[in-house]
């Protein structure tokens, strides 16, 4: 057997251990998104394709049907986004990024909001048979139109309510928001900073409110950054 027969044996063995290894990391996952072990074993796999390609062609004229390009391991987490390169725990990176956010509402009528959040109770209900409590308050209301949507701010954006200026900061905080660790009557200290905590930025939310430029949506809020 010559040289670049052996070479080219070489480069096979190299693409098949790397199918194996790359095969094993997939089901040690079990479909877990942005595994690095898959990612490592998916450049070790890809390059080992590349380069047996290049023998292939290099020997006999000859390519594979695999349409790859080399991966640098040292910037494939630059080039692709994931961790190739650095382990687990490697990441000096030890904040929690923290997003608050208030908005505050003006209600036109509230029997209207009432009889929006009734029927938002009434669309949740298994059995249309069953009955549906009165929703009692504003404050109810809201709460009933928020469970019953994605539990966000946007399932307020309905005409029985008037949206008006909020804000939304931004910062990085030593420990992760415990909601255990507050009173349910307890409305400030869950959003409050603690004196390590870092504000990144605040942005000031202005409902646009009198424009006459057809192109701006009076329902749209406007933010501002105020560093």
């Amino acid at each position: 057997m010559t040289d670049r027969h052996a070479e080219l044996d070489a480069a096979l063995e190299r693409v098949i251990t790397a199918a194996r290894d790359h095969l094993a990391a997939v089901r040690a996952a079990d479909g877990r998104a942005d595994d690095d072990e898959v990612w490592r074993a998916y450049v070790e796999l890809n390059n080992a394709s590349f380069e047996y390609d290049e023998q292939l062609l290099d020997a006999f004229g000859e390519v594979t049907p695999w349409d790859v390009d080399p991966i640098d391991p040292d910037e494939a987490d630059k080039q692709f986004g994931v961790g190739v390169g650095a382990g687990p725990g490697d990441d000096a990176y030890e904040h929690v990024v923290s997003v608050r956010q208030r908005r505050d509402y003006r209600v036109p009528s509230v029997s209207a909001l009432l009889r929006a959040a009734e029927a938002a109770r009434r669309a949740t209900v298994q059995g249309a048979d069953e009955p549906v409590a009165a929703v009692e308050s504003v404050g109810e209301a809201l709460l009933e139109l928020m469970q019953a949507s994605d539990v966000s701010l946007g399932a307020l954006d309905i005409p029985e309510l008037e949206s008006l200026d909020g804000v939304v900061v931004v910062a990085e905080v030593g420990q992760p928001l415990d909601p255990e660790a507050f009173e349910e009557t307890d409305g400030t200290g869950p959003f409050a900073l603690d004196e390590n905590d870092r504000l990144v930025d605040r942005l000031d939310e202005h409902a646009s409110m009198g424009f006459d430029d057809e192109d701006e949506d009076e329902d749209e809020p406007a933010y501002r950054g105020t560093r």
